[in-house]
């Protein structure tokens, strides 16, 4: 088992690339390197200066490298192509440039960031599904043959890839050698999917990781009161994962039995957070990995 350890702006309360309720890209560098981390996500586009130069100088003088970065759109909206494309080209110049690997694929919210209003149905039609495949094959091979990057697609809660039975059907009909999986343990507990099984399963899809875990008592009131993401964030359902639901000990024995090689990147969903929340709680979520045998 080879799991490189990270974490990203997520976890300091960036969503956004430009929000003033987000801690300043200087300070997420310096604090993530406090609690010790060497690797990164870029964060979303935008946050961290576009200048390759800049970037390559602050990482280095703080030692840290690059897993990747993601891309948040409408995947399944011919408009939003132009908006899909600048992400997706900015963030693998970026990740190429210095030496990343990944492009981490998301699709938007069908409920609103802010409020939780409903602005799509949960479930795609089928025209709408193979549009979002369709995309998802053409982002793959911008990444792929432009930047020499790889692709992969992360599920999320109020997403419409978001339960197992749409995660199945994704595996099924995209391509393995263009399409991989970004796997959310803390994502999948949201909607009660099993991830050491899913993993067992599908190891051989699953390069990338995200690690966080959900508080049980919360989750349970999401899925009865059928509660939007953006409010359940603002609810803390995301904590700590040596506190929550997800099996952190089962997780590493799946990882260790499928000889896992990849990234497992900390995330703990926090929008907005004040900023002196997040260091804290990533220098115990470190030394918590660190006393199970991960990284």
């Amino acid at each position: 088992m080879n799991v490189k350890i990270g974490s990203g702006p997520d976890s300091w309360g960036v969503w956004f690339a430009d929000d003033p309720k987000q801690i300043p890209w200087r300070r997420f560098l310096d604090e993530v390197v406090e609690a010790g981390y060497e690797w990164i996500e870029l964060g979303p586009y935008g946050y961290m200066p576009p200048d390759v130069d800049t970037l390559k100088s602050e990482l280095g003088q703080r030692g840290l490298k690059v897993s990747g970065t993601f891309t948040l759109a409408n995947l399944e909206e011919p408009s939003a192509w132009p908006e899909v494309e600048r992400q997706v080209v900015g963030g693998s110049e970026l990740v190429a440039a210095l030496g990343g690997e990944f492009m981490v694929l998301i699709d938007e919210l069908h409920t609103d960031w802010f409020t939780g209003e409903r602005l799509a149905p949960e479930r795609l039609d089928e025209d709408a599904w193979n549009r979002l495949i369709d995309t998802t094959h053409r982002v793959a091979d911008i990444v792929i043959e432009r930047f020499g990057l790889k692709l992969a697609f992360h599920s999320s809660p109020d997403t419409h890839v978001a339960y197992e039975d749409q995660l199945e059907t994704l595996l099924e009909q995209t391509d393995p050698a263009r399409v991989s999986l970004g796997l959310d343990v803390g994502h999948f507990a949201y909607r009660g999917i099993d991830a050491v099984d899913f993993i067992r399963r599908h190891h051989a899809r699953i390069p990338y990781l995200h690690f966080k875990s959900v508080d049980p008592d919360i989750q349970k009131q999401v899925e009865t009161e059928d509660i939007p993401f953006a409010m359940a964030v603002q609810m803390g359902i995301f904590c700590e994962p040596s506190k929550g639901l997800v099996d952190y000990l089962a997780l590493r024995d799946v990882l260790l039995e499928v000889d896992f090689d990849g990234f497992a990147i900390v995330e703990q969903d926090m929008y907005p957070a004040p900023f002196d929340k997040p260091l804290p709680i990533a220098k115990r979520t470190r030394a918590y990995l660190r006393e199970i045998g991960m990284g």
